[in-house]
């Protein structure tokens, strides 16, 4: 198979069908050994890591086309820890949306001296950065994309409505087995004219605590899973 790219959690190929496949990894992303899914970096590595994400992007995924919302899955082979998805161009040189429905991370580190770290945002609050790990993932706004020429306004807010979509759908999913969702990040493609999610919905992209604890990427899956 031809190799595409190779990411930080994730190697893609171009399929002979014309379709995609995922290679995950069992790197995270992080700083100094310490999960972080707000870091642009590899931190660490966890054996076993990138099968699990791959079981609960395929968890959600069926999750998310039962409620008719789309996204580039089409199956997946558990064993050899591989995605087919449909192809998908993403946004600028890549596109990465933040949805938070608890303040903490890197919107404290940015924003500490105004909001107290564990602060609820209703409603929840959408954000994207650009993935350059060269400039260390810059914020854009909507207005910003649309000047320089990445994604029109509607296609921002088709992205930002299917974002809030898909992180209530995770959150609720999450509540049913006593966990809240802090954080979750995602990506998008644009797909015969439409914006769809793409990449992975898995506990490393994700903050999740229960009670004052954060729940580790390896033991998260294994609470969403294993119920």
């Amino acid at each position: 198979m031809e190799i595409m790219y190779k990411g930080k959690t994730k190697d893609v190929y171009k399929l002979e069908n014309g379709n995609v496949m995922l290679k995950f990894k069992d790197d995270c992303t992080g700083k100094d050994g310490v999960f972080d899914p707000g870091e642009n970096s590899v931190g660490l590595t966890i054996e076993g890591i990138g099968k699990a994400n791959l079981e609960t992007s395929v968890y959600y995924f069926e999750m998310l086309k039962a409620a008719g919302i789309k996204t580039h899955y089409v199956s997946a082979d558990i064993d050899n820890a591989t995605m087919e998805v449909l192809p998908a161009t993403v946004f600028g040189h890549g596109l990465e949306v933040i949805c938070r429905l608890v303040a903490t991370g890197s919107f404290i580190r940015r924003y500490g001296e105004y909001i107290e770290d564990g602060t609820v945002l209703e409603g929840g609050y959408v954000e994207c950065t650009f993935k350059n790990d060269a400039k260390g993932d810059p914020l854009v706004t909507g207005e910003g994309l649309a000047a320089l020429g990445v994604m029109t306004p509607d296609l921002f807010e088709s992205m930002k409505e299917q974002t809030l979509k898909i992180t209530k759908i995770v959150a609720d999913d999450l509540k049913t087995i006593g966990l809240d969702l802090w954080d979750i990040k995602f990506e998008f493609g644009y797909n015969n004219g439409e914006v769809i999610l793409i990449d992975e919905i898995a506990s490393g992209n994700m903050r999740v605590y229960k009670g004052d604890t954060i729940v580790e990427p390896v033991e998260l899956t294994k609470l969403i899973l294993n119920r």
